[in-house]
């Protein structure tokens, strides 16, 4: 064992000396995606084939699609970082994550699905006063986007950190410049089908490293998972040693702060624009449902490996070089690779995750393009007097505004604490844009009123309750180093995800006009049974 520690510790200094391998590796994926990518892009000419791949794709691709969506960086790099690190409390963000799916299937898929066309606002405007909702829904889409948009990216600095042994600040800057100016390339050329092309490999090709390194990992240990939790209890450097495994190391101090975390991570993804907008490119709800009980197993699977991935990293690699390595622990899953299978493995590993920043940039892209696009300009501005081009020339154009500003800010963000950015695009995900959905769908006499209380007041109680947090003052991981923090929890979830919910209640009781009761009626019926979903309309 001795040995491999040794080997791993001359590794992780010399890793600079592969960078030529890593590189090469990560460009044939380019090479590989992009020829997809341009295939698929052939038939791209109306906007239900730019936003939503002509709704072309069966469940189980779709299915692939979304997990390789919601797969990000985060969930490969930082679970298994976290689980080497934290143990026990690590995994609870897996499970987070994966009952986070049981939410958005019961309660959100095929509904919004049935009632929309492109994106979320199509969805909360059908029955309300238009421009009001959809301005509101369009501002807290390119919200969560945004800053969802930045942790990707100073995710992106940081792999390239550990593969290229690049600390400098210039060749970060570099490295996120590229993956933006690729992301842009991505979907102005492929649209939602080449980005879905793109997703479906890239989750095919994670999970399938996830597993190779799993069994690998199991084998070593006899396929027994005692030895490896053993293994790991040998390395860990905790006091007691055994507290890896069980829970509190991170949220022992305080576990508001767990609670709140988790509210936004379970309540988050049911209202995660870019992962909404994957249910319109099936053909039916039923294929809309389909897709999520298949996106379910993946991710279900794939969580259930950062288990062994994570605890196999702290046995092979040791929580101290995780820790001292570039990157810190988000080089868990690339540093247990070059311990498992050597430098080779480490790229294809490396290169995946860099897929994976790649993939999930694109899909948030289109996303915040389709919003402004199709929301704002098309809907709000031109009040739906655009020409069939009209709309996808500006989402393009929307693109590449979005991906200038998103290398900006992943450049302004390098080396910062990126847990926030995840952190808020939840919580804003949760407290602005679920309430809503849920009152749309749900109660019969929800508002105008109500809707645009809940969309801003949310946002606005998410944005300032982090602002005011330990992640911006006063801690070793924070913004600013100085100052005390006036809000006492990381996570804003709550008390700005119930805010969300009162506000859209108490806005729709206080409103003097009551809403259209017969689109209401409406509504309900499409809702449900999926009929005029196709050729939905809206005035």
């Amino acid at each position: 064992m001795n040995d491999v520690f040794s080997a791993i510790e001359a590794a992780v200094t010399t890793v600079e000396n592969n960078p030529l391998l890593n590189i090469s590796i990560f460009g044939a994926f380019v090479a590989v995606t992009l020829f997809i990518v341009i295939r698929a892009s052939r038939n791209n000419k109306t906007a239900a084939d730019y936003y939503a791949a002509g709704r072309s794709f069966t469940g189980p691709q779709n299915g692939f699609a979304i997990s390789g969506d919601y797969l990000s960086a985060a969930s490969f790099l930082g679970i298994c970082g976290a689980i080497a690190i934290n143990g026990y409390d690590g995994f609870l963000y897996s499970i987070g994550f994966l009952v986070a799916w049981l939410v958005a299937l019961l309660l959100v898929a095929e509904l919004m699905r049935n009632t929309g066309k492109f994106t979320m606002a199509d969805v909360l405007s059908f029955r309300l006063k238009e421009r009001p909702v959809r301005m509101a829904a369009a501002i807290t889409t390119l919200a969560v986007c945004f800053f969802y948009l930045l942790a990707q990216m100073a995710g992106a600095g940081g792999l390239v950190s550990l593969l290229l042994g690049i600390d400098e600040w210039v060749g970060q800057a570099l490295v996120v410049a590229v993956v933006g100016a690729l992301m842009i390339v991505y979907v102005l050329v492929g649209g939602m089908k080449g980005t879905t092309w793109v997703q479906i490999v890239k989750a095919f090709l994670l999970i399938g490293g996830a597993l190779v390194m799993t069994i690998w990992v199991l084998a070593i240990n006899g396929f027994s998972l005692d030895n490896l939790l053993a293994s790991a209890v040998e390395q860990s450097v905790t006091d007691p040693q055994d507290a890896i495994l069980g829970p509190g190391l991170q949220y022992g101090a305080n576990p508001w702060d767990f609670i709140s975390l988790a509210i936004a991570l379970v309540l988050g993804t049911a209202g995660l624009p870019h992962v909404l907008m994957r249910f319109y490119t099936v053909p039916t709800a039923k294929e809309a449902r389909r897709s999520v009980v298949w996106a379910i197993w993946l991710i279900g699977l794939f969580y259930l490996l950062t288990l062994v991935l994570g605890y196999g990293a702290a046995a092979l690699v040791g929580p101290e070089t995780i820790k001292a390595a570039p990157g810190g622990a988000n080089s868990a899953a690339p540093l247990l690779a070059l311990a498992l299978g050597g430098p080779i493995l480490m790229g294809f590993i490396s290169a995946v995750a860099f897929a994976t920043i790649l993939a999930v940039v694109a899909g948030l892209t289109i996303t915040a393009a389709a919003s402004f696009a199709h929301d704002i300009y098309a809907n709000v501005v031109k009040k739906g007097n655009v020409p069939p081009d009209g709309e996808v020339k500006v989402a393009r154009r929307t693109v590449v505004v979005i991906g200038v500003l998103a290398i900006l800010g992943g450049i302004g963000v390098q080396g910062q604490n990126i847990a926030f950015l995840v952190a808020l695009a939840f919580a804003v995900a949760a407290s602005a844009n679920l309430p809503t959905i849920l009152y749309s769908l749900y109660w019969r006499k929800f508002t105008t009123r109500g809707a645009v209380w809940s969309m801003y007041g949310g946002l606005s109680a998410a944005v300032i309750l982090i602002f005011l947090s330990p992640v911006f003052w006063g801690g070793e991981l924070s913004v600013f180093k100085v100052g005390t923090p006036i809000w006492p929890l990381n996570n804003p979830g709550i008390v700005s995800i119930p805010l969300g919910f009162f506000l859209g209640w108490l806005g729709s009781v206080t409103s003097r006009r009551a809403e259209d009761r017969r689109k209401a009626a409406e509504m309900d019926v499409r809702s449900l049974t999926g009929f005029g979903a196709e050729k939905a309309t809206h005035h």
